[in-house]
């Protein structure tokens, strides 16, 4: 689109920003005029940049985003800044606005996910699809996938326990065991292991995968399940391999090894992988640390780490944390709560493609529960915890620069 313009116009991400969520957006939908965008990681917040037009002020205004005008000498002298070797900063340059896709079910579920939540507040364009559209090899539409609140084990989001006789319950395994015989398979865990695995083959071809919650540990364990019954005769109609444990494959999984499977099925949980039921962290001490990187060397962690707060408020899921002594060898740890030896954010690489796993369910409701309602942002523009998730949405735009490192 030409345009003249007088200048650049920068977003601070610093404490200055108004509305960081809306930031994300903005930054997103300039991203579709094919101008010269940069993202200054490590500077002011990790700031955006980009050439001036009438367009883009109004719309900032729009959204209630905060920004300054700059002159070219300005925007030089930022550039020139970031680039002395001596600074912990990197000017990364952002190509097209990526494709999203969120793994999700259509029918009614009674909870939210923080990513659709985030994606619609800062008016980011994504479209919703689930198994029918994975197994019909629909991923490669796409550039950026997003996990729902999911259970890969087929085993219903351990859910039986309590909720055995909620409608939503009742309804979500009869669609499920539905679209389970559609694909010819005899189990809905057998359906859960095939699109794990179109999943792993998207991430494998340059895809790039991000899940929260209960999505990260259950897809692990599904694929390391593979072949392996590890379901009770309440989710499949037939009791589990009783040597389930000892034949799980830890060489097909992407973040975790060495955990134990939870044999109990009224337990509301898969695994030893994730420390809800080992923490003893009091809420007003439950915190977690993003890591420093290197900007120059280390471009991806610091992309996905960028924030005006390096100390997150902790929140809780199904999967709240990952324990380290469950997380593989090479997968890079973004932030943890150290005195608890957890993980709350890790990022690693499968093939051409990166995946980036964050633990809780919603970085502005400690402890979510069924039936709640959803959070409303609006009250938490500026909130570091979602932050992290919008980071991991502007990841795909930077690719030659993250392929050249």
């Amino acid at each position: 689109m030409p345009w003249a313009h007088a200048g650049y116009i920068l977003i601070p991400m610093d404490h200055k920003q108004e509305n960081h969520l809306k930031a994300y957006g903005v930054a997103y939908w300039v991203l579709g005029y094919d101008v010269e965008m940069y993202w200054l990681l490590n500077y002011r917040g990790g700031s955006f940049m980009f050439k001036q037009a009438p367009v883009f002020e109004k719309e900032l205004r729009i959204r209630g985003v905060s920004f300054e005008i700059i002159s070219d000498a300005q925007s030089a002298a930022i550039l020139t800044e970031i680039a002395d070797p001596g600074v912990n900063m990197e000017a990364v340059r952002m190509e097209k606005a990526p494709k999203i896709a969120v793994y999700s079910p259509k029918d009614k579920q009674p909870w939210d996910d923080a990513v659709t939540l985030v994606l619609t507040y800062a008016e980011i364009p994504y479209d919703v699809i689930y198994d029918d559209e994975v197994l019909s090899d629909k991923l490669p539409l796409y550039d950026w996938l997003h996990l729902h609140h999911e259970d890969f084990t087929g085993q219903y989001g351990k859910f039986w326990a309590g909720y055995r006789n909620a409608d939503w319950y009742k309804e979500e395994v009869r669609n499920s065991e539905a679209t389970a015989r559609r694909w010819g398979f005899s189990k809905v865990s057998q359906l859960k292991l095939a699109v794990a695995k179109k999943i792993k083959e998207f991430l494998a071809g340059g895809g790039y995968l991000f899940a929260m919650c209960s999505a990260t540990d259950s897809y692990d364990i599904a694929l390391a399940a593979e072949g392996v019954d590890i379901c009770d005769y309440m989710f499949d109609g037939d009791p589990m391999d009783p040597q389930a444990q000892e034949k799980l494959d830890f060489s097909k999984t992407l973040a975790f090894t060495g955990f134990t499977i939870s044999r109990n099925p009224s337990e509301y949980e898969y695994s030893t992988i994730d420390a809800t039921n080992f923490r003893q962290v009091p809420r007003q001490l439950d915190f977690f640390t993003l890591f420093d990187f290197s900007a120059k060397w280390d471009i991806i962690p610091t992309m996905l780490t960028q924030n005006h707060e390096k100390v997150i408020p902790g929140f809780m899921g199904q999967t709240t944390a990952f324990r380290k002594q469950f997380i593989k060898n090479g997968v890079i740890i973004l932030a943890d709560n150290k005195a608890a030896h957890e993980a709350r954010y890790i990022h690693g690489e499968f093939g051409r493609g990166f995946w980036s796993f964050y633990g809780g369910h919603d970085p502005e409701d400690y402890q979510h529960m069924v039936g709640d309602p959803p959070t409303n942002l609006a009250l938490f523009p500026n909130s570091p915890g979602y932050r992290l998730i919008l980071n991991n949405i502007l990841f795909p735009a930077a690719r030659k620069q993250k392929q050249k490192t």
